[in-house]
């Protein structure tokens, strides 16, 4: 089991990405904002399977598979959500939103905390002891207030 551990721990896990709607990532006092977590190509993100070198195993083949145990949505504000097992969603359905108070930039993330299953040789798979949290891809999110005025014509 410690040779397992060792594997998970070093798991190039993939590092959580936020998509922030309004697109742009310019958004409104006031007006709610939706964020959405994703992943990119490199690295193993939740259900993509690992294949530990077998020279690390005693000769085994060891496949290990990353699951999402919690995801928390840092604001930017000093605010967070989460720990949630959400991922969030676009307008007008998404589940993971943000309305602020104030005008300014925010540098916006959402840190996964993984857990894992392995398996030997093709056998079951088994709950891997213990967690690994993955901070997320900061982005910048505008923030701007709005004024309305009349416009004579």
């Amino acid at each position: 089991m410690a040779m397992v551990l060792a594997a998970f721990h070093d798991t190039d896990f993939a590092k959580p990405t936020l998509a922030v709607e309004p697109r742009g990532n310019v958004t409104l006092v006031t007006l709610p904002t939706y964020f959405q977590t994703g992943w990119p190509e490199r690295g193993y993100q939740p259900g993509e399977v690992d294949q530990v070198d077998p020279a690390r195993m005693a000769g085994f083949r060891v496949e290990i598979r990353p699951q999402v145990k919690s995801i928390t949505y840092d604001y930017g504000d000093g605010s967070t959500s989460g720990a949630t097992t959400s991922l969030g969603g676009p307008f007008p359905a998404g589940d993971v939103t943000k309305t602020y108070s104030r005008a300014g930039e925010f540098s916006v993330r959402a840190d996964v905390t993984y857990s894992a299953e392995f398996r030997v040789n093709g056998g079951q798979w088994i709950d891997i002891p213990g967690e690994v949290t993955i901070r997320g891809t900061a982005e910048t999110l505008t923030v701007k207030t709005a004024r309305a005025r009349l416009v004579a014509d």
